[in-house]
């Protein structure tokens, strides 16, 4: 091989890795096209979508009977996809506009195992008055679908603005915007109530230290949470 015929094929070979390692985050105006989290570039696909007033009324409805009746809801299981329906009539009590919301996420529960060929998926459905994750971290899932119904939604950075070895242990116990985790000038991307993301986690095949780095947002006294999560069974 001759030197230059060499040094086409390392550069060549540094384009491929670069692209790889620099997996982004992309929005989509449709739900049909979060199937774009199997493009190889991409590691975190959103729905960028607006709620319609009435599924807002459900969610508000839900969520004053539930703040009523404990300070902390999380519900977590398998949930089959002929089973999905009457999964959430158990768990939801009645109340307005329960019908829209169960409808809404059996909609998502189904795009979710159809475009991953799913049979079960877990379930977790949670309200939540503090950040429960409030570091930026990634998940060892292959993919996430993620949710948050009303209340702050989840923070990410995207893979060429960070250091990945400041990542759990690595901060050294410092907060993550002065860990080196990130530079000072990183903007911290941020879904809103509604949108409807997919991450890939370092189960995903050949992400490996190359997940979607995110975490939950900061929760105000007055704030609550509705999230919803569906993961790989």
């Amino acid at each position: 091989m001759s030197l230059a015929a060499s040094s086409s094929t390392e550069s060549s070979h540094r384009e491929v890795v670069e692209t790889v390692f620099c997996r982004s985050s992309h929005l989509v105006e449709e739900l049909v096209d979060i199937s774009q989290i199997y493009e190889s570039e991409l590691n975190f696909v959103a729905w960028n979508r607006t709620l319609e007033t009435a599924l807002e009324e459900a969610v508000e409805h839900l969520v004053s009977i539930l703040s009523e009746r404990t300070k902390v809801f999380s519900h977590s299981e398998t949930v089959s996809v002929l089973s999905i329906d009457t999964t959430l009539r158990r768990i939801f009590p009645e109340f307005d506009g329960r019908d829209i919301l169960i409808n809404d996420i059996a909609l998502l529960f189904d795009a979710f195992s159809c475009l991953f060929e799913l049979e079960e998926v877990g379930l977790r459905i949670a309200l939540v008055k503090r950040a429960m994750c409030p570091r930026f971290h990634v998940d060892q899932v292959p993919c996430r679908l993620v949710t948050t119904y009303c209340g702050p939604a989840t923070q990410w950075l995207e893979n060429s603005n960070i250091n990945r070895a400041k990542l759990g242990r690595g901060n050294d116990g410092l907060a993550d915007e002065i860990s080196g985790l990130m530079a000072k000038d990183t903007v911290k991307l941020q879904l809103k109530a509604g949108d409807v993301a997919l991450l890939k986690g370092e189960k995903w095949p050949d992400n490996e230290s190359l997940g979607a780095v995110h975490r939950s947002p900061d929760v105000s006294e007055d704030e609550v949470r509705l999230l919803v999560t569906f993961d790989f069974a």
